[in-house]
């Protein structure tokens, strides 16, 4: 009997050894793989924490710089931002607030490179088309009408629509084309939301060139 349960015992060892030899080296590769795909999701979300920690820091400068009026301070962490941490959300508003900043400051080249930079690299597409509508705001002063009309055909966002054909329409009328304008403002008009006070300022653009629209038209 022990005779017999011995066999059965080295029969089963064989089969073992094998299997083992057969399918040994796919099994540790695969579970090699896993742990390491395991580790790797764990240390990606580890750095991502890291990351946004860091990043919130620095955002706070720059809330500091901005409330300051400092735009040479707002700059300068605005580049390490975008230097070090360029895909976070914090990077993309603090772009916005350093062309803030600077615009406010008479910068406007400097305002202008710091919204390019969000315009083409955030991942955000509203952040994209905000910094498109500031762009062409900036590029309006400047007299570049057909940098500005170009600006505002990139804003792709829905939520912005109605103030990116109210811009259309300013740089229209800077171009005096005046009927095109009016065309603009009232697409800025409807798209608006009448809870809006923003609403009243294109109202009164229309209203001052004859073309009051009609309550009908309200956006709802």
């Amino acid at each position: 009997m022990a005779t017999n349960l011995d066999l059965q015992e080295q029969e089963q060892i064989d089969a073992v050894k094998a299997f083992w030899g057969q399918y040994g080296n796919l099994i540790t590769w695969t579970v090699t793989l896993v742990l390491v795909a395991f580790a790797g999701w764990n240390g990606w979300n580890w750095w991502q924490r890291e990351q946004a920690v860091k990043a919130s820091a620095m955002f706070d400068e720059m809330d500091q710089a901005v409330q300051a009026g400092d735009a040479g301070k707002a700059a300068q962490v605005f580049k390490d931002l975008k230097d070090r941490f360029g895909r976070t959300t914090y990077a993309q508003q603090a772009g916005l607030l350093a062309a803030k900043v600077q615009a406010d400051k008479g910068q406007a080249d400097a305002a202008i490179a710091s919204l390019t930079w969000v315009a083409d690299d955030a991942s955000d597409e509203d952040y994209r088309s905000l910094a498109h509508l500031r762009l062409a705001g900036l590029l309006l002063d400047k007299k570049d009408y057909d940098g500005a009309l170009k600006q505002l055909d990139a804003v792709k966002s829905s939520e912005f629509a109605g103030l990116a054909e109210d811009r259309r329409g300013d740089v229209l009328m800077a171009q005096g084309k005046q009927a095109d304008a009016v065309t603009a403002w009232k697409k800025g008009w409807d798209a608006l939301s009448d809870k809006l006070d923003y609403r009243r300022v294109v109202e009164a653009k229309l209203t001052a060139v004859g073309a009051q629209p009609a309550a009908s038209g309200a956006a709802q």
